[in-house]
């Protein structure tokens, strides 16, 4: 086995280790939920706490990691005795994105059900992490069945099985650990909610750490046991601080000062539910005894509220974690006064945390700088600091013209970026028959995962079996296969493989036209909100999402298809608009797109939005190559959907045009909307044939 790389050798990440060890002292935090661009050691740090978290006493041959002193009274490898038992290294149980539903909560075991008659339970992997740690790397990622899972075990902290005769209950309390990176899609806000911390992590931007980091890994890639031995005395300095903070907890008194500053962040913020305050509290206790300390203060809180609350104020995808640091200094020292005990009626305990000489000590709660660690203080440049990630020619809202102006350093015909209106619930847009793609819940599809519709023999290697069909199948066969003892005889024809019908998620292109007739700066603004609401049901239905414009003379690809809905949020927010209108360039550049990504993900179907108003100029006849780029789309049998914006008392109804050549259907804006009285949900028109 691969010698992990030492905790304490990891340089910088400081907010990244401080959360992980609190949840070491203290496992009732809640877990953890690393964010960050990929390569900035999220996983390296994860798996090498579980080398720090103290061993567990455990019931000697228990599956499911009872206490000997206060075992499960439901425990399916119960009953068993109070008494001793034996003590092994707390589990790091990784959890695949791919897993299946069998391995997370365990199932019914076939092999000796089959061959035995006998019902017998095969744990999953909720078993392997209670007490333990259960990590999952891309989290963000997980399929929506195993989220629902998680999240029920980490609500009641015991998974129950009901499936295939067997019903079991098992303890499952675990400390969730989950990394992820934004740029491939956001996570569900109830799995959000359930981590009790969030970490944003980016590489530094200082040479000299930078080369520590290099210097560092090199020499472990080298000789990996040689340089974990060098970093034994401080991960057994790290190991036995947790000890004993673990044992100074119970201690830890948190006074009603500390309290009521708790309660007044939360409900500065707007956090929902009362979850935040109770996280907070349990956080800024834990810091206090990771300092040392039996009192919690307002550097505690204010620690506290800097991990617990960024991720829970988020009010749709598009919101940036994070919280404004002046409000919060502005609220504690409001809640402040006089609120520190009664033994400290004037609360004068909050030291300046940049003159604390001892950032370990009393008052300090970072993580420790222990041995040859090298540059600390991994603090990288504030994320929202510097345009490296804007595009060179976005205009600044603020800095935007009159209504109907143009950007500064725009070409002829070109306006600055229409603010998008308001975003509203809008009509479920899907495509009609019965895919096979991924999971997700916007159409209808064939998936490993939801109700079971029937069985059929498996095409290749058995992956679902459905127990009844194979029993019924082999039945008639026991008198000529010669059975003789309870046990079923089955052959490999026997066995059936069950179908299941669930939702898929789709490719959702939107195709947008930023021509000159729509750039009206109030239509503009209403057709954004259009779009960006469209996106916020694709981030709720799973979708991947991609983004063609079209305007002047060509038409581009701002936002090649992504699971991360929030980067075309941004594309569209900086969209300028003016010239003429390339409707065929739009078409056929989208229909590349497609072609592309089906060669990519040939099980993922397609529904194509097209956001215009039907016109069509410049070049020859472009009437003509634009019907004739849309009949493209109707021959590949791609769903698709014409969202008409064209506004005033005269209306040439040229989108409802282009719909019947792309072979789907025309809606309005205003019939967009989920509570328009125009009609009800609307499928888009097609044979249900796999799109691009």
């Amino acid at each position: 086995m691969t010698t992990p790389f030492p905790f304490t050798a990891v340089v910088g990440q400081d907010d990244l280790r401080l959360a992980l060890l609190l949840n070491a002292v203290s496992p009732a935090v809640g877990g953890v939920l690393v964010r960050g661009e990929k390569g900035t050691a999220k996983s390296t740090a994860v798996r090498a706490l579980s080398a720090l978290v103290p061993e567990v006493d455990v019931v000697a041959g228990c599956r499911f990691s009872c206490a000997p002193g206060a075992p499960d009274p439901a425990c399916p490898d119960g009953p068993h005795e109070a008494g001793t038992g034996t003590r092994r290294p707390a589990r790091m149980v990784e959890l695949p994105v791919g897993a299946s539903e069998d391995r997370l909560v365990g199932a019914l075991d076939i092999e000796r059900a089959l061959a035995e008659g006998v019902k017998a339970f095969e744990p999953g992997l909720l078993a392997d992490a209670h007490r333990g740690i259960l990590y999952v790397d891309e989290v963000n990622l997980l399929h929506d069945h195993l989220v629902d899972l998680l999240l029920d075990a980490a609500a009641m902290g015991a998974s129950y099985v009901e499936r295939e005769g067997v019903s079991v209950r098992h303890a499952a309390r675990f400390l969730l650990v989950g990394t992820m990176n934004p740029e491939e899609g956001e996570l569900r806000p109830q799995l959000l909610d359930r981590f009790g911390l969030t970490v944003e992590v980016a590489a530094s931007r200082e040479p000299d750490q930078r080369v520590e980091v290099v210097r560092r890994r090199l020499a472990y890639d080298d000789d990996p046991d040689g340089f974990a031995a060098r970093w034994s005395g401080e991960e057994s300095a790290v190991r036995a601080r947790i000890a004993a903070a673990r044992e100074l907890l119970p201690s830890v008194r948190l006074g009603d000062g500390p309290l009521r500053q708790i309660a007044a962040t939360c409900a500065a913020f707007e956090v929902d539910g009362m979850r935040a305050d109770i996280v907070m509290a349990r956080t800024a206790t834990a810091l206090a005894a990771w300092a040392g300390r039996t009192e919690v203060l307002a550097e505690d809180v204010r620690q506290a509220a800097l991990l617990a609350l960024p991720h829970r104020r988020r009010r749709n995808p598009f919101d940036a974690p994070g919280l404004d640091e002046d409000r919060l200094d502005e609220t504690l020292e409001e809640f402040g006064d006089g609120s520190g005990g009664q033994d400290t009626p004037d609360a004068p305990d909050t030291p300046d945390d940049d003159t604390d000489p001892d950032p370990d000590g009393p008052g300090g709660g970072r993580p420790p700088a222990d041995g040859p660690e090298g540059p600390e203080g991994g603090e990288s440049p504030d994320s929202g600091e510097g345009d490296g990630g804007q595009d060179s020619g976005e205009v600044p809202a603020q800095g935007e013209p009159a209504e109907g102006g143009r950007a500064p350093g725009a070409g002829a015909g070109e306006r600055a970026p229409a603010r998008a209106a308001e975003p509203f619930r809008t009509k479920v847009l899907s495509v009609p028959g019965l895919g096979e793609g991924a999971a997700g819940r916007r159409s209808r599809a064939r998936t490993e995962h939801g109700r079971t519709t029937g069985s059929r023999r498996p095409r290749g290697a058995l992956t679902k079996l459905h127990l009844a069909a194979t029993v019924r199948a082999a039945a008639p066969h026991q008198r000529a296969r010669g059975r003789s003892g309870p046990g079923l005889v089955v052959r490999r024809d026997d066995l059936r493989q069950a179908t299941r019908e669930g939702r898929e998620g789709n490719l959702v292109l939107f195709v947008v036209d930023a021509s000159g007739s729509m750039a009206a700066r109030q239509r503009m603004s209403a057709v954004k909100g259009a779009v960006l609401s469209l996106l916020l049901d694709a981030y709720q239905r799973r979708d991947k999402v991609g983004l063609v414009t079209f305007r002047g003379s060509a038409a581009e690809v701002a936002l090649p298809p992504t699971s991360s809905v929030d980067a075309a949020a941004v594309r569209l927010e900086s969209l300028p608009t003016g010239g003429r209108t390339p409707l065929a360039a739009g078409l056929l550049r989208a229909h590349e797109v497609l072609r592309v990504e089906r060669l990519r993900d040939p099980a993922r179907r397609a529904l194509v939005v097209v956001v215009t108003d039907g016109r069509a100029t410049g070049g020859p006849e472009p009437v003509v190559l634009a019907g004739r780029a849309a009949r493209l789309f109707a021959a590949g049998r791609i769903a698709s959907v014409v969202v008409d914006c064209e506004s005033g008392p005269v209306r040439l109804g040229l989108a409802g045009r282009l719909a019947g050549e792309l072979g789907g259907t025309a809606v309005t804006l205003d019939e967009l909307r989920a509570d328009s009285i125009a009609g009800l949900v609307r499928d888009v028109q097609g044979d249900g044939r796999r799109a691009a």
